[in-house]
């Protein structure tokens, strides 16, 4: 079971990288605690090594070998987590430039969680007017926590700093949960131990949904 991640982040080390690695250890610990019989390989894609190859893809139409493996492995991924900084009320342009060179077929039917990162929380609403019609587009079916961090979250065990009353530890875990029980209910996504209890909500694929309402 491979768990894609990209960040976008810009510095090293960076909010949003550390961001991406937090969900990405929360999604693989509720995989492994809902018995997923297959093993849970995460990958990092850092955006930041490949602004390069990103610039020449786009102008040439050729990927350099590193950015066509990142690529490849966004679409071989049964699961993506996508994280950006906000710049002037959006997602980054190397984010976008990256997703505008993902093939639009490649993340049909691949559950994505998406994150931000940013200075407050005023730009939190990128999550849903930006980010989501970006993946809406890509036909990839996106769980229904987003996470935003602004600078306060770090080390908050409160309240976080959109007003939510749970913190950014726990819209993590919330989030991640979601993901994993998306990727749990994909096709071949087999777990072991299925109708326990695990915490993971189950997910019933939307097909079905419509199947039931047209009987």
């Amino acid at each position: 079971m491979k768990l894609v991640v990209v960040s976008a982040g810009l510095s090293s080390p960076s909010s949003t990288r550390l961001l991406a690695d937090r969900l990405a250890a929360s999604a693989a610990g509720r995989l492994r605690q809902a018995g997923a019989t297959a093993e849970v390989e995460a990958e990092v894609v850092e955006l930041r090594d490949l602004a390069l190859d990103i610039a020449k893809h786009l102008v040439t139409g050729f990927p350099p070998p590193e950015l066509g493996a990142a690529l490849g492995a966004v679409a071989d991924a049964d699961g993506l987590i996508a994280v950006t900084p906000v710049f002037n009320a959006s997602y980054s342009g190397l984010f976008k430039s990256f997703f505008d060179l993902v093939d639009p077929d490649a993340l049909t039917g691949t559950p994505v969680l998406l994150a931000a990162t940013g200075g407050t929380a005023r730009h939190s609403l990128v999550l849903d007017h930006a980010l989501r019609p970006l993946f809406a587009h890509l036909r990839a079916p996106t769980v229904p926590t987003a996470v935003y961090a602004a600078s306060e979250d770090w080390g908050s065990r409160g309240p976080g700093a959109d007003g939510h009353a749970d913190g950014l530890a726990a819209r993590i875990d919330r989030a991640a949960g979601e993901l994993a029980g998306l990727m749990a209910a994909r096709p071949g996504m087999g777990t072991a131990g299925a109708g326990r209890d695990n915490g993971i909500p189950d997910v019933v694929p939307f097909e079905q949904q419509l199947a039931r309402l047209g009987g």
